[in-house]
């Protein structure tokens, strides 16, 4: 068994497929997600002799013959080793070996690049890859609609993207990204750990900096923009609080600036955003937000039930005057009576999206109520 051959293999597989995930286990076989966001092992491969390559086993078909050797995907420490070696190389490898996480990137033949995590469990040697697609898709491929993209031609302002983990946060930065690149004389400039997608010039200019191979802070980078001359920033994530005051700082000097927060909805990003500061500090805080930010986007996937894919279900909080001043007064909770009454202003909360997407056969009634912050209501809104 060849465990680089391997690898290989299943990269190819998930190119092809646009399969999002790839997990390899020590002592395991490897699971791929497809496109219903389904787990799938991977437990025995066909090895070709004749043209050198691997098919998924499918006990179904006939294999055996002198040309074909089926194998076990089985992979140990070692396999996984050569691994993680062909990605980040000897050095990051020791790196790896002494915080026992590594977070890097890994283009694939000049196709798709994944983003990359190594971890060390029981079983020790492990990985987790993400799909980051060669070509960024569009603010139109993403169904962001005309509100958003509005947003992409301010010239100052803080925009965030919220929600936990593998929920198309950065995708959907990358896409306004190049859509400002596409059509405007801007200087852009990107924080990333890693870098995912990977930008050419076209009427803007781009400089994507990576987290240890570029600069060794968030925090530090973000205080050296202001020196960079930049006219959009994009902060991979807002995590403590010298990044969060740098990005505000960043969207009061004049700068665009696009950044993610890890929270389950608008108001709370507000919430987070104040908590992690000491209290003597959150008066100032609040107002620095309350002018600063101009837009929260919160965004869920829920498997549709019309094809095998996913769709994003967004609640929009946008900064007004009744925003602002409930910002500032600390009267956050009341902040989802405003999205709620303020429709016509393009802002919605995440149940009504969830409604429309049920009511048009996009996502069924089981992930509707697994999705709603508020399940009793939604279902008198049903019954209705």
């Amino acid at each position: 068994m060849d465990a680089i051959k391997i690898f290989d293999f299943l990269l190819n597989l998930s190119v092809t497929e646009k399969y999002p995930d790839i997990h390899i286990n020590s002592a395991n076989p490897p699971i791929i997600r497809n496109n219903s966001w389904n787990l799938v092992r991977i437990e025995k491969l066909v090895f070709n002799k004749n043209n050198n390559s691997y098919s998924i086993y499918n006990k179904d078909l006939e294999y055996i013959n002198e040309e074909n050797i089926i194998e076990n995907t089985i992979l140990n420490n070692d396999d996984i080793k050569k691994i993680i070696l062909l990605i980040a190389g000897e050095h990051w490898f020791e790196k790896f070996l002494k915080n026992m996480e590594l977070d890097s990137s890994y283009k694939y033949k000049n196709l798709d690049r994944y983003r990359v995590n190594c971890y060390i469990d029981s079983n020790w040697y492990n990985m987790a890859l993400r799909l980051i697609p060669s070509i960024v898709p569009t603010v139109k491929d993403l169904s962001l609609g005309d509100s958003i993209v509005d947003m992409c031609k301010k010239n100052k302002w803080l925009i965030l993207m919220t929600w936990p983990t593998w929920c198309w946060k950065s995708t959907n930065l990358a896409a306004m990204i190049d859509f400002i690149n596409t059509n405007y004389k801007k200087h852009i400039l990107t924080i990333e750990d890693p870098i995912e997608f990977s930008f050419i010039n076209q009427k803007s200019l781009i400089n994507q900096r990576e987290i240890w191979n570029h600069t060794l802070w968030f925090n530090e980078a973000m205080k050296s923009a202001l020196r960079e001359d930049p006219d959009v920033i994009m902060v991979w994530e807002m995590r403590d609080p010298e990044t969060i005051r740098s990005a505000i700082t960043l969207a009061e000097t004049w700068h665009l600036v696009l950044s993610t927060l890890h929270t389950n909805d608008t108001v709370q990003s507000i919430d987070r955003i104040i908590d992690v500061f000491p209290a003597i500090q959150q008066d100032q805080i609040r107002m620095q937000l309350a002018m600063s930010l101009i837009w929260v986007i919160s965004q869920k996937l829920i498997p549709r039930i019309d094809k095998p894919w996913r769709i994003a279900a967004r609640e929009i909080l946008i900064n007004n005057d009744a925003v602002r001043n409930l910002i500032i007064t600390w009267k956050t909770h009341l902040l989802y009576w405003v999205i709620e009454v303020s429709w016509k202003y393009w802002m919605i909360l995440m149940d009504k999206y969830l409604i429309y997407l049920y009511k048009n056969n996009i996502i069924s009634k089981e992930s509707l109520l697994s999705y709603a912050r508020d399940k009793d209501g939604i279902e008198m809104l049903i019954e209705d």
